[in-house]
Formats: C-alpha cells, sequence, structure tokens
C-alpha cells in the first residue's frame, strides 16, 4: 500500500486509534510491529521473510558485538554487514555485475554464459538495510548498547512510516522513544496530521501532476523542441523534491502522531548556493549515514588534498550506486563528486551571505547544475541521458507540446511557487490554535481532493 492511497489512510486511523487505546507499550510496541508487518506485506508478502531474517542476524549480532572484545567483537561486526550487504548483492545488484559481466566478455570477443536472477526487488531494500548496518556499527563502536528485546529491535527496523523511504535512522534516535510511554498528546497529533496533509499535498498536488509533463517529454526526446525538454528538466526537479520529501514529511507526521519523532530529511535544499550545500539539505539521513561511516573512517579531509579527494569521489559513487544498479546512477554519483571537489570553496560560500546578488547567483547556479544531473539520475541509460542533454543545447524547434494544455502548464507552475513560498514554515509555526488546526486541515483536504492527480504513483524512492 502506498501513502497516496485510501488503503493506506485506513490503515493509519486503525492503528493509530489502536494504539492509544492500549495503555502498557508493550502491547503498543507488538500492535506497531505487527501493523508494520502488514504493511510491509502489502507489496510482497514473501519477502517479509528476507527481512525477518536479517533482523535476526543483526539482533543476534548486536549482543555479541557487545559481550565480545578485540577481534572477536570485530568479527560479529563484519558478520553482520556481510549479511546486510549480501541480500543487498543478491537482489539488486546481481543481475547488474552479470549484464556488465557479459558485455565485457562480449567485446573481447568471449562468449560468457551465466545465470540471470528472476526475483523482484524488496522494497525499500536500500533504506531498512542501511538502518540495520547502522544500529551493529554504534554498538561496535559502543555508541549504543545492543537492544535485548527482540520485538523492539525488529521494531527498529520495520517502523511502518520510515520503513520503505527512511529517513534512515539511528538507533540513539529511536530505540529509547520506541520503549517510552507517552500518552496522547493533542499538540503532537496537530502537527503531525498538518504535516501529513502538506506531504499529500506536494505528492498529489504537485509531484504527480508534474510527472505528466516529465514523463511525456523523457519519452519523446527527438520529438520535443529544445525549450520543451528544458522544461521537462527542470519540472522533473521539482517532481522528484515534492515526491521524495512529500513522502518524508508524511513519515514524520504519522510518527509524531504517535508522540515518535524522527530526523528532518530536507531543508529547502534548492535554495543551496553549492552543490556540498545541496547534500547537507537533500536527503539528510543518507548523507550523513555515508559521512560518518564511510566518508569519516577513510579519512575525511585529514589525510591530505589528494586523499580527502579520493574519499568525496568514493562517497559519490557509493551513494550513487546506493540509488540503483544501473550506470546512469553512478555517472549521477561521480558527476556530483567532481564538481563538489571543482567548485566548492568555503570562503566564497561565505561571500555569498554577505552579498544577497551572489548568494541568488550561486543558488541559481546550483539548481541548474543539480537540474542537468538529475537527467542521468532520470533517464534509463547513459546513451538515453546523453541525448536528452544534447538535443537541450542544439536548441532547435519541434513540438512544444508537454503532455499538458496551457491552462495546466500555468497551474503547474504555481503551485510550484506557492509551494516553494509555503516550505520556509512548516504548518506547526502558523497553527497557533484549534481554530487554525481545523481550518488548514479542512482547505488542505479539499485541495489535494479537488486538485490532486490520484494516479496512485509510487513514490520515486520507493524502488531503491
Amino acid at each position: 500500500m502506498t501513502f497516496n492511497s485510501l488503503q493506506f489512510l485506513v490503515f493509519f486511523m486503525v492503528v493509530t486509534l489502536w494504539f492509544f487505546r492500549m495503555k502498557q507499550q508493550k502491547g503498543r510496541i507488538l500492535l506497531l510491529l505487527l501493523a508494520s508487518c502488514y504493511f510491509y506485506m502489502s507489496f510482497i508478502p514473501e519477502y517479509i521473510l528476507i527481512l525477518g531474517g536479517t533482523i535476526a542476524v543483526d539482533y543476534f549480532a548486536g549482543l555479541l558485538i557487545e559481550k565480545k572484545e578485540g577481534s572477536a567483537r570485530k568479527f560479529w561486526l563484519v558478520m553482520s554487514l556481510i549479511a546486510n550487504i549480501g541480500v543487498l548483492a543478491v537482489f539488486k545488484y546481481y543481475n547488474f555485475f552479470i549484464d556488465n559481466i557479459h558485455t565485457g566478455a562480449l567485446f573481447f570477443g568471449k562468449s560468457v554464459t551465466l545465470p540471470i536472477l528472476k526475483i523482484a526487488l524488496p522494497i525499500g531494500l536500500s533504506f531498512h538495510t542501511f538502518q540495520a548496518m547502522s544500529y551493529t556499527i554504534e554498538v561496535y563502536r559502543k555508541n549504543q548498547q545492543a537492544e535485548r528485546n527482540f520485538i523492539v529491535y525488529a521494531l527498529y527496523v520495520m517502523f511502518y512510516p520510515q520503513l520503505v523511504a527512511g529517513p534512515i535512522e539511528r538507533p540513539q534516535n529511536i530505540l529509547a522513544q520506541l520503549k517510552e510511554y507517552r500518552p496522547y498528546d493533542w499538540n503532537n497529533a496537530k502537527e503531525g496530521l498538518s504535516r501529513m496533509l502538506w506531504g499529500f499535498f506536494k505528492k498529489v498536488v504537485v509531484a504527480d501532476r508534474l510527472a505528466m509533463i516529465t514523463e511525456r517529454t523523457y519519452a519523446h526526446i527527438h520529438d520535443s523542441s529544445s525549450l520543451a525538454l528544458f522544461a521537462g528538466a527542470v519540472f522533473y526537479s521539482f517532481q522528484i523534491y515534492c515526491d521524495f520529501s512529500g513522502y518524508s514529511d508524511i513519515a514524520l507526521g504519522a510518527a509524531k502522531v504517535m508522540n515518535i519523532r524522527l530526523m528532518e530529511n530536507f531543508n529547502q535544499p534548492y535554495l543551496s548556493r553549492g552543490i556540498s550545500e545541496f547534500w547537507s539539505r537533500w536527503h539528510i539521513s543518507l548523507s550523513s549515514w555515508f559521512r560518518d561511516y564511510v566518508y569519516i573512517p577513510l579519512g575525511g579531509n585529514r589525510k591530505g588534498k589528494l586523499r580527502h579527494k579520493l574519499n568525496v569521489i568514493v562517497v559519490f559513487l557509493l551513494s550513487g550506486l546506493w540509488h540503483g544498479a544501473n550506470w546512469t546512477f553512478v555517472v549521477w554519483g561521480l558527476l556530483h563528486g567532481l564538481l563538489v571537489i571543482l567548485l566548492i570553496q568555503r570562503k566564497k560560500e561565505n561571500e555569498g551571505e554577505k552579498k544577497p546578488f551572489i548568494a541568488i547567483a550561486r543558488a541559481i547556479t546550483s539548481f541548474m547544475l543539480v537540474t542537468f544531473l538529475w537527467i542521468f539520475f532520470r533517464s534509463e541509460s547513459i546513451t538515453a541521458a546523453w541525448a536528452y542533454i544534447t538535443e537541450i543545447f542544439r536548441w532547435h524547434s519541434g513540438s512544444n507540446y508537454i503532455g499538458i494544455n496551457r491552462v495546466e502548464l500555468l497551474f503547474s507552475i504555481v503551485v510550484i511557487g506557492l509551494m516553494l513560498f509555503r516550505e520556509k514554515k512548516m504548518p506547526e509555526h502558523f497553527i497557533k490554535n484549534d481554530r487554525s488546526f481545523y481550518l488548514y486541515a479542512l482547505a488542505m483536504a479539499a485541495i489535494c481532493y479537488l486538485l490532486g492527480v490520484f494516479s496512485e504513483n509510487q513514490f520515486i524512492y520507493f524502488q531503491f
């Protein structure tokens, strides 16, 4: 079930009401775990066995890591990481590597036939795998005690609001919250529901409307004019932002209703004045994960300029590969890493803070760079991405039709503008009393119902 479905709304209401009827936290934890299992099984039921297996491995690995010392401690950490990365390798990357082996063999005039696995990718695999890995790493580093209660640990991995598309939580933030009994709080409920409504707006009113444009332009690269292709690229930037951040808003809001605080995953990334700042504002939970568990252990910027640049490239290559088993994602990550190395200078960023025109110019430049890199992210192949970019810069005439009429196009531009203006203030900042909340909720529900595109499109990041 997707967040933008009637099934989820019924599910959320039933689970939340039942949650607050329970007077003991043990019952609440069990309820949330069972609800999370049902939520996950609504996609591909049998894959719950895979998730359950990795949860069991990491649970016992955490206990053993805490108990052991020296090389034995590291051994159980490595076993846990191998188990998690192994699942990713089989389900997400095996066919990708086999295809490349076949291609490489043909290039050298050889014929190699290796089996291709006909399996579907478990929903949100990269997200809950990274969350599980953060647990064993933090236990190994002695920043987190191993969780004794298996049900609590399983819920840490499977908590349904952020199970399939994050944010990727750390055990220090969420484990204690799951074990603490908190009575119903109307203020938290208001903030959470308001945040959820805003997420629904970004998904069904903005993202799915823009999808009608981007799908048309990416499907008709050679038939569309340069202007139409450029518009499609810009609209995709806002589509993926509203799609992914909309999911995060719904996830954070749903958790907040149950008095659970998840980490923020976005902070107006398109106002960034550089690529490095963009990554400190976009998908924050993933950026911080790679920073803490890959970049810093590799040496960060402490081992000379050359090593620093290499570490940046490694992180961005892994980030690109994390997003998908396709060379388009690898190139997308590599180009981001190169831009971080080549274009980011802290002195200029600080100068931009003092001179508004420089700050605006840097923000526009950053947005356009990110927009063109999204073309690689969105395209099915590097060849298709390159064709899209070259067709834009050929500045040729062609069909300016982008899948919607002019009224819809103008409306799409208006809702983007409203979204950007509205993002400066979250609902809790201007909902001061119950009356303003009810008015806001009624208005947002009406807008989503009347102006939303209800095609039940999956959230883009579900595929990762």
